[in-house]
């Protein structure tokens, strides 16, 4: 699967492409492209109805300032209902007959290395 990189390069195991690209990789974000404006290319993907991965050890944190954590916190939520999945390196995710309804409705594929349940297989046979 070909993705649009923004960011440093995470050990995903993607291939990456500036042009036809399946999904987006986000590798990192600073904190201003957190607290301030998302990368464009990040929310076009979204609008289009494209896989976005986010690596987790990529979003900043700030452990020392509670209200800047706070923040963040609300961003990551908000980044995660938009439909982003955020992943860690060694981390394979489970994707269940229900996340796998919602993938096909929005015409998205799981991201490389997912593990599927019987019955998510069954669903997302048809993409």
């Amino acid at each position: 699967m070909k993705a649009l990189l923004i960011g440093n390069q995470p050990p995903l195991g993607y291939e990456y492409a500036a042009e036809d690209f399946d999904c987006v990789v986000i590798g990192s974000l600073t904190l201003g492209q957190v607290l301030g404006a998302y990368p464009e290319e990040m929310l076009a993907a979204l609008a289009q109805g494209m896989t976005v991965v986010l690596y987790e050890p990529g979003f900043p944190k700030a452990e020392k300032n509670r209200a800047l954590g706070a923040s963040l916190a609300s961003r990551r939520r908000e980044l995660k209902s938009w439909g982003v999945q955020f992943v860690s390196g060694g981390e394979r995710t489970l994707i269940t007959a229900q996340e796998a309804r919602a993938m096909k409705a929005q015409g998205r594929s799981p991201a490389p290395g997912a593990v599927l349940t019987p019955l998510a297989k069954e669903i997302l046979d048809g993409l």
